[in-house]
């Protein structure tokens, strides 16, 4: 059967803070070298799912330009799929920004159709997970389902973020709620939905025409099909998959890469997780740096006299001689200047940390209280940010109300008092 794969990565992200201030949720870095998306793109390719559409909205600029023709996923395709980029867009009857999830998919459902698919993959850009799409596939074939959903039980502590599903012995949905508080059990929708595309065209039709939905999957199409009796079931999947949908899952996600073994083999040849890699010399590491438990990405340098622990260091990022680094996330081009330390930080591109300033703290709290920096942020040598402090963007020294900055206190640029988070 023809499948068409479609990746919702329109999301602001606004719970990820200063990561997704200049750049939507799917296109935030991960694990060094990669960004969200890329997970759900290699599954589709991994899958041989070659066809594959991508719905952005909120400021697409750096995902559009990561994307670009598809090559590194093998997608630069035009006759036989490839991957296309469809955002917002003004037309003769009424339409808008995306209202939501089944919104986005209904505008642009003249696109999806026009390849005649007999299914439809309607997938999340910022999971980070590996699945395989064909075992879901024939699955939903076996069982002559109209809609079949992705499934994984989570901590019942977790449980309320997500739609809830119940099930019966052969896997047919019986009931589905969104994000209940308490949750009734802790089978989760993991937001992956295969539709025979009648059925997804009939759905989207009159939730289009229901003034008063929504118009989102989890809180309205799939209640009202399982309500009105359709054939849903529910694909049970038991491998990793996070939604780095918070500051705190996507710093546990990255320690969770650093556990032993850890949560998701990126060293797995036989799953492949493409990406747009840029051109960067080898890893340095001078003699007399220490580096335990971390991940170190192409172009980085650690001085001698540096010490590295369960971090994630992105291509570029320099570690400058007696340095600390501990259990922090740090993207592209940062530079961590001598003396300084970072611990429990995520610090996004090009962030400068002055030297023998401190950032952070480890404790035992978990999770930890994490400082966050924005892109292109400096932070003056000697200054301390203490625990669950955030630095925006584009921060200079002249910008920062004092040398010290305390825990949950945010502050603009330009800005001499600050509020507080």
């Amino acid at each position: 059967m023809k499948t068409r794969a479609l990746i919702l990565a329109g999301g602001e992200g606004s719970r990820l803070g200063v990561l997704t201030a200049k750049r939507t949720k799917p296109a935030v870095p991960f694990a060094g070298k990669y960004r969200i998306i890329d997970f759900t793109l290699s599954n589709c390719v991994n899958s041989n799912l070659f066809d594959v559409m991508i719905l952005a909205q909120y400021r697409p600029h750096s995902l559009i330009e990561h994307i670009g023709a598809g090559g590194p996923w093998d997608l630069n395709r035009d006759f036989t799929g490839g991957v296309r980029i469809y955002t917002p867009y003004k037309a003769r009857r009424p339409s808008d920004w995306y209202h939501g999830t089944a919104d986005a998919v209904q505008q642009n459902f003249s696109f999806i159709k026009s390849t005649k698919p007999d299914l439809v993959l309607i997938l999340s850009g910022d999971h980070i997970y590996e699945m395989n799409y064909d075992a879901m596939i024939a699955f939903h074939v076996d069982h002559h389902a109209d809609v079949t959903l992705g499934t994984i039980t989570v901590p019942i502590e977790d449980a309320s973020r997500f739609g809830i599903v119940d099930v019966d012995d052969k896997y047919r949905v019986t009931s589905f709620i969104e994000k209940p508080s308490p949750p009734p059990s802790n089978l989760v929708n993991m937001g992956v939905y295969l539709f025979n595309t009648n059925v997804l065209d009939r759905a989207l039709w009159e939730d289009y025409k229901n003034e008063e939905s929504s118009h989102d999957f989890g809180k309205n199409i799939l209640p009202g099909l399982v309500e009105e009796g359709a054939r849903v079931y529910a694909f049970p999947f038991s491998g990793y998959w996070v939604d780095v949908g918070t500051v705190a899952s996507y710093w546990q996600a990255h320690m969770d890469l650093l556990a032993n073994p850890p949560s998701l083999d990126l060293n797995d040849r036989s799953w492949i997780i493409h990406t747009r890699t840029e051109e960067r010399p080898p890893v340095r590491v001078a003699s007399g740096a220490q580096v335990h438990d971390s991940m170190i990405t192409d172009g980085c340098v650690v001085d001698s006299g540096a010490i590295v622990e369960r971090s994630v260091l992105g291509p570029g990022v320099r570690i400058a001689a007696d340095a600390v680094v501990r259990e922090s996330v740090l993207l592209t081009d940062c530079v961590i200047h001598a003396g300084a330390s970072v611990e429990c930080a995520i610090l996004d591109k090009r962030v400068h940390v002055g030297e023998k300033a401190l950032v952070g703290s480890i404790s035992a709290k978990t999770p930890p209280q994490l400082v966050m920096a924005g892109k292109n942020s400096r932070i003056p040598p000697g200054y301390v940010i203490e625990p669950g402090a955030e630095i925006p963007a584009d921060i200079r020294e002249s910008d920062y109300p004092s040398k010290i900055i305390k825990s949950h206190t945010a502050f603009a640029r330009s800005q001499d008092i600050p509020h507080e988070i």
